[in-house]
């Protein structure tokens, strides 16, 4: 049974005042009968940040951003969402995209964003002025009196954001919102995300690419299993793992993985993250390779997130989430 998180008892641990973070989760653990889905799992986000939360497919994301939600309620611990013990109490102030998009396929674009405007409490006038507006900044002003079931899965899509952000909400929790993007749409994604930060709104998105969080976040937290691995500033994350070489080149690079200074790598057919072994002199390595590759690109970078994943939990377990 879910422990009710508006008690006054939960609350006690929590600075009173105005917080300084959108989002404080405490130790908390989620159960499914004999399954822990989410154990002892703590996180802060900051006002005004991008937040990365990683994982691969069953590590406890979905179920850990519906807690935060209130759509259930966790076994042990507390969260705090812009200061409140309920999220309810601040629906209004909150967007939410889950990771199972859909939309009424008979209602009209302009319609539907506006509906949900108005299940966030905006004056029918208001909704259906703002509804306008986005769809209008969005590339589909052409679109506003047309059925969804007319649209394309990928315009689907950002109908459904828009009806996330008609109501101007300070948290925006995205699940899962690069998932089944065509390139565009994606970089379209990317850049939402990042204007909404200049606007001083905080987003909290899950994804298990690493190569978009690595891109915008500001911090991030890694879960597997249900446990957080990683936690952090991206930018004290990566600066904590011995740098790496970022190497381009032509030719036939499988020789590297057996170079007496490499300790490990991670190789594509044109490129490499190359780590050396700790005694290594980065410009000896390039010496021994300049006559074999032609070299197009070799600097010295933080590691990837994926390395520092990969790092942390094993290869095996890597392997889980898309990568080796």
């Amino acid at each position: 049974m879910g422990i009710n998180l508006s008690e006054p008892a939960l609350s006690e641990g929590f600075p009173q005042g105005e917080p300084s973070y959108a989002l404080e989760v405490r130790h908390v653990t989620k159960r499914f009968g004999g399954f822990t889905a989410v154990s002892d799992l703590s996180m802060k986000v900051p006002k005004g940040s991008i937040y990365g939360f990683l994982g691969p497919n069953g590590s406890g994301k979905t179920t850990t951003m519906r807690m935060i939600m209130s759509i259930f309620y966790p076994d042990e611990g507390e969260i705090r969402v812009l200061g409140h013990s309920d999220a309810a109490e601040v629906k209004d102030r909150l967007g939410y995209l889950p990771e199972e998009k859909g939309l009424y396929k008979k209602m009209k674009v302009r319609e539907i964003v506006a509906y949900f405007g108005r299940l966030k409490g905006l004056p029918k006038k208001q909704a259906f002025e703002r509804a306008t507006q986005l769809l209008t900044e969005y590339g589909l002003g052409d679109w506003l009196d047309t059925r969804c079931e007319a649209m394309s899965k990928g315009m689907g899509q950002k109908v459904q954001l828009l009806g996330t952000l008609v109501h101007d909400p300070d948290l925006v929790i995205l699940d899962e919102p690069f998932s089944g993007l065509d390139p565009i749409n994606m970089e379209l994604m990317r850049d939402t995300i990042l204007a909404l930060k200049k606007q001083g709104k905080t987003v909290l998105f899950s994804t298990h690419v690493m190569a978009q969080a690595e891109e915008i976040c500001d911090s991030i937290l890694l879960i597997y299993k249900g446990q957080a691995k990683i936690d952090g500033p991206l930018s004290q994350i990566r600066g904590s793992g011995h740098r790496a070489i970022r190497l381009e080149f032509e030719g036939d690079g499988s020789f590297l993985a057996k170079d007496p200074l490499v300790d490990h790598l991670n190789q594509t057919p044109n490129s490499a993250e190359v780590f050396l072994k700790p005694e290594a002199d980065p410009q000896e390595f390039l010496k021994q390779i300049v006559n074999k590759l032609k070299i197009r690109r070799f600097d010295m970078r933080d590691p990837s997130l994926h390395e520092i994943y990969v790092r942390t939990i094993g290869p095996e377990a890597a392997k889980e989430f898309g990568h080796v």
